[in-house]
């Protein structure tokens, strides 16, 4: 799929740190508000986890705490199993010209970066055809999403395709949902379904810029991280907001 880079240059972290759900979660926020340059971060979690966004009702999730850690995503979308699956959380702050770009151009790009980057491992991806409608600039980009069954698992709750997702052989490999506040848009996704190899993350960087630096997570960013892990995702006000 032929597509132009997305970014002049861009800050990757590999985060070998496997946190919990909250962790992750705040990590995200906290590069949302600290990234002054596009920036992506891959990531995996500590044990069996289970976000699910921002507008989903508890309820429809409170039958897996006992198995997986639960935690409620700050961008929308749906319920989504984690583990095995290879994440991602890409900022983009409000002073890049992308910023203005509308939520759905953005997710399209980005997901046309990820064809690219499983083309070299000479996996045949595409991306699902969809309503690509702009969003609007001030608005949650938001993804339809399954309400499990008793016994879900990852890949039925995965296996709903819609603006512009990845598919391979029609079946849904990723998907993401986005956020967009003062400070940037955030977009978090998981790519799950495949045998990932330890090289995806670095070709799915390069696929968005020629111009990759890696960047290690320093303390202002984690100090940030882990109030808002404790304040905020780690909370079961936020848990079980609605």
């Amino acid at each position: 799929m032929l597509c132009d880079r997305l970014f002049r240059a861009i800050d990757v972290y590999y985060d070998h740190a496997r946190h919990s759900a909250a962790m992750n979660m705040a990590i995200d926020e906290a590069l949302l508000n600290l990234a002054t340059i596009p920036s992506i971060r891959f990531y995996r979690w500590r044990s069996p986890s289970l976000s699910f966004g921002y507008f989903v009702k508890f309820a429809a999730v409170a039958g897996w705490q006992s198995e997986r850690e639960l935690v409620r995503r700050w961008t929308g979308g749906g319920i989504v199993f984690h583990g095995t699956d290879l994440t991602y959380a890409m900022v983009i702050p409000a002073n890049d010209p992308l910023f203005g770009k509308s939520a759905s151009w953005i997710y399209e790009r980005v997901h046309c970066a990820l064809v690219n980057a499983l083309a070299k491992t000479g996996l045949r991806a595409a991306m699902a055809p969809g309503d690509t409608a702009d969003t609007g600039p001030a608005k949650i980009f938001r993804i339809p999403f399954r309400r499990p069954n008793p016994g879900p698992t990852a890949s039925q709750c995965f296996e709903q395709p819609v603006n512009t997702d990845v598919l391979i052989d029609g079946r849904k490999i990723a998907g993401a949902a986005q956020r967009r506040t003062r400070r940037g848009l955030l977009q978090q996704g998981s790519i799950q379904g495949l045998k990932l190899d330890d090289g995806l993350a670095e070709r799915f960087a390069r696929a968005l810029s020629a111009n990759c630096e890696e960047q290690k997570s320093n303390d202002k960013l984690l100090n940030l991280a882990r109030a808002l892990a404790r304040e905020k995702y780690g909370a079961a006000s936020w848990l079980r907001r609605w």
